[in-house]
Order: structure tokens, then sequence, then C-alpha cells
């Protein structure tokens, strides 16, 4: 098998809104420059994600000079939202953590309001190096991670979305394959890997960037989704329930914790170190 390469790239400005797949992104110790900084968050300051609201995945959040956001979604009219200044922060409910995180302009929360039907507003991560700890069990004291479920990048690998697939086209339900990476909704995609490569690697290398392999990524109903059309299925759970299954969790892709900073750029050569 010839040399493995960074595939693909992908950064979510908002969480659980559609991202975009830059050719080059810039790696902080917390993730990807401007990968998941913002939230939407329900009446009680929870975050709201696609497990609730599929409609999320129609929504588009684009990336605009000094961080500002351009909003799209299906019916509603396109909003620029400015980053806010950090002169107050409320606290935020992201899974067990809570994060203080700053309030975006009633806009924002208008315009989520109109879109989901249901009470809400958006809020950007100021300061992601002084947060949200990463789980102490599988980082370091001081890594930290944005609104990012539990770690700065998720790694998955084309060979294995092909085998996967495989998989499903053998299943009881062939007609919901093959499915498209976006269903993982992954940081960086690695090409020319063995499939399931992933679960024996503890550290790598993209190229300048080295990254400690913290743990395998824990998959959930956002899998089930159709990024296209918001619409729902039974896979991959289905499938990753009878031939992935760690423990009491189904798992696909791995996450990153980086132990180190630069850019890395589609092409660029991936190595395993450990």
């Amino acid at each position: 098998m010839s040399s493995s390469v960074l595939q693909s790239l992908h950064l979510y400005p908002v969480k659980s809104l559609t991202g975009s797949g830059p050719g080059e992104a810039v790696v902080e110790p917390w993730g990807l420059a401007g990968d998941r900084r913002w939230l939407v968050v329900d009446a009680e300051r929870r975050l709201m994600t696609q497990r609730q609201h599929p409609a999320l995945a129609l929504a588009r959040a684009e990336e605009r000079p000094e961080g500002a956001l351009r909003l799209t979604a299906p019916g509603m009219p396109p909003l620029t939202v400015q980053v806010p200044a950090p002169v107050e922060t409320i606290p935020v409910g992201v899974w067990k953590d809570e994060v203080e995180a700053v309030p975006a302009g009633a806009e924002a929360a208008e315009w989520f309001r109109a879109y989901l039907g249901v009470e809400c507003r958006m809020v950007h991560l100021d300061a992601p190096e002084k947060r949200r700890p990463v789980d102490p069990e599988y980082g370091l004291p001081g890594d930290t991670v944005s609104f990012a479920d539990g770690y700065p990048l998720l790694l998955t690998t084309a060979a294995s979305l092909d085998a996967l697939n495989s998989l499903i086209a053998q299943g009881d339900l062939p007609d919901e394959g093959p499915l498209p990476m976006n269903r993982f909704r992954p940081n960086v995609v690695v090409d020319r890997t063995a499939p399931w490569a992933e679960d024996d690697w503890r550290r790598v290398r993209i190229g300048e960037v080295v990254f400690d392999v913290a743990k395998p990524s824990a998959r959930c109903v956002v899998t089930t989704t159709d990024q296209s059309t918001a619409e729902r299925g039974k896979e991959p759970l289905r499938t990753l329930a009878r031939h992935r299954r760690f423990g009491d969790r189904l798992v696909f892709g791995q996450n990153l914790i980086p132990r180190g900073t630069g850019t890395i750029r589609i092409g660029d050569p991936f190595e395993i170190l450990a």
C-alpha cells in the first residue's frame, strides 16, 4: 500500500451545523482553528445538537473575516453574526461540563428561534485555552477542547468507511448504504490505510503536527441522519452494533489531542508513530 495521506479536512464553526472543507487548517491545542467555537443552547442553556434537532444538519455556517459567521438555512434569510465582545459570559451545559461562553447578539437568537421553532440562543467560546478541560482519564493536565463532543479533533479513514459500507451492503438494510463520510462529521480523513487500522494507533503525525490518539469515537444517532435531508434511518448504528461494539459503545473513528501546533494541508503525509 502506498504512503498514507490526509485526504480531506472539515471545519464546523457551529456545533451540529454543516461546515466547510478547506484545503488547509491551523491546528491549535484545542482543535482546528475556527472549529466548533459556536454553539446553540436551549432555554436552560444546555447544548442543542442534531440528536434532538436534526434540522440543524440543513443549516450552514461559513466563516467570514475576523471570525464572523454567515448563517444560512432552508426558508431563512442569510444572517451574518459578529464575534461578540467578551464583556460578559454565561454558563452553558455541554454534556457533563459547565462552560463559560459569550452570548451572541439578539439577531442570532431570533434567527435560530425562527428556524427551529423553540426558545434558544447562540453563544461563542472566547477562551478555549481555559474554558473546558479534556477528560483527564485520556488527556494530560492543561489539555482543553472547544464545543466538540469531548476531544479536539476526530479522525476517520476512507478504508474503514469502505469496510463499513461493505458490511451494510451485506446486512438486512442494504438500501441505506453506502453512507458518505459526512455522517460521521470528522475533522481529518486519512486515505491509504488498512481498514480499522486506527484501532491500534496511539500517536500519529499529520504533516508537521503530532497528535496523541486519545480514544475511539463512540457514535450516536447523528450518524443515522442524512446530512442533506435531515431524515433518519437505522444505519450505520445497526451495523456498528454487530461489528464495531467496544463494551457498551459503537465505535467509528478516533479522537485526537494535538501535541503541537502548525498548519495541516490536504495531501500531507500521515505517519503512525506508535
